[in-house]
């Protein structure tokens, strides 16, 4: 088997990557079944499907980059490198969750792994990447602000202004939107006049459309922009077409989807592009997937026992949180 990789990837981020992307998946199974059970309160929304865009865009990251997520933001909090105890422990209120288990589903913060937050409110995470990419330009380190968004978002207020205020300022960020074909449950065509990938461009703003199921086509792209980026070359937009495999949120049965379509997009799906990435980019045998697959099992039934170990928080302010 003749075995190509990107220049500056090697086996080990391969299975790394790999990974990440298994281990968001079943934590997502976890949260819902946790939530199921009544151990997770309040509402989620799940990042099934959408794995391999968290995780392309988190690895071509360095430490003065800051990210901004959406209320599906465990996966992108995952893929930073957050402690999944500690996230597991927030989903379940508990005390030793990363903001104190006060946050909830929807609202994680981890500044310590460049996560400057998660927004429920639609486009707020596009306002304050750009924010956080002003600030980083004005501090001159290099750093690069990245926004993740869904296809819904590109109707509001938000989306037009921040990335005018961006390109008219030349600011290093990096526009995530992440077609999963839906916002909530309607479909995006419905709703969204002609092509999202077609809005930044009439701003003169380095576009691209990729396949948001392949974690290498995400970084291969991801990394020419936060190239760019750090150069001083302004901001860039990623279209990662991608799905999710479960509802809009917690009440949500997906009974609107086209018939066929879910069952389609999982002969795409995430995982199975990374292992089959694994044999034919880096020449890892089906055995090292298996064995990150285990171990990653292990993982999450060590995390659900210490999470609902753990103690609930007690009335008092929030721990303070420090850059």
């Amino acid at each position: 088997m003749t075995t190509t990789t990107q220049p500056d990837v090697d086996i080990e981020l391969a299975l790394e990557l790999y990974r990440r992307m298994k281990l968001i998946r079943r934590f997502e199974d976890t949260i819902q079944s946790l939530f199921q059970k009544g151990e997770v309160h309040g509402t989620t929304h799940l990042y099934s499907g959408q794995e391999a865009v968290a995780v392309g865009i988190a690895s071509v990251l360095g430490e003065h980059d800051r990210v901004a997520g959406t209320y599906r933001g465990h996966g992108h909090a995952l893929a930073l490198g957050v402690d999944p105890q500690a996230l597991l422990d927030e989903m379940l209120g508990r005390a030793s969750g990363v903001c104190g288990g006060r946050s909830g589903s929807m609202n994680v913060i981890d500044l310590e792994h460049r996560l400057i937050g998660c927004f429920g409110i639609i486009g707020g995470s596009i306002a304050a990447a750009t924010g956080a990419a002003l600030t980083l330009k004005r501090q001159g380190n290099g750093g690069v602000a990245v926004a993740f968004f869904g296809d819904g978002t590109t109707n509001h207020g938000y989306f037009h202004e921040c990335l005018n205020f961006a390109q008219v300022l030349n600011l290093p960020v990096l526009y995530v939107c992440e077609n999963n074909l839906y916002g909530e449950f309607t479909p995006w065509e419905d709703v969204t006049a002609g092509q999202i990938i077609e809005r930044p461009r009439t701003l003169q703003i380095r576009s691209e459309q990729v396949d948001g199921n392949d974690v290498w086509a995400v970084r291969e792209a991801a990394a020419a922009a936060v190239e760019r980026a750090r150069a001083g070359d302004g901001p860039s937009f990623i279209e990662a077409l991608t799905y999710r495999y479960v509802g809009h949120s917690r009440s949500d049965p997906g009974a609107y989807r086209k018939p066929g379509e879910l069952e389609e997009w999982k002969q795409r799906d995430p995982l199975l592009k990374g292992r089959a990435a694994l044999k034919e980019r880096f020449g890892a045998a089906d055995k090292a997937a298996d064995e990150i697959d285990a171990g990653v099992e292990t993982q999450i039934t060590e995390l659900i026992e210490k999470g609902l170990a753990a103690p609930y928080p007690q009335p008092g302010p929030a721990r303070e949180f420090k850059e």
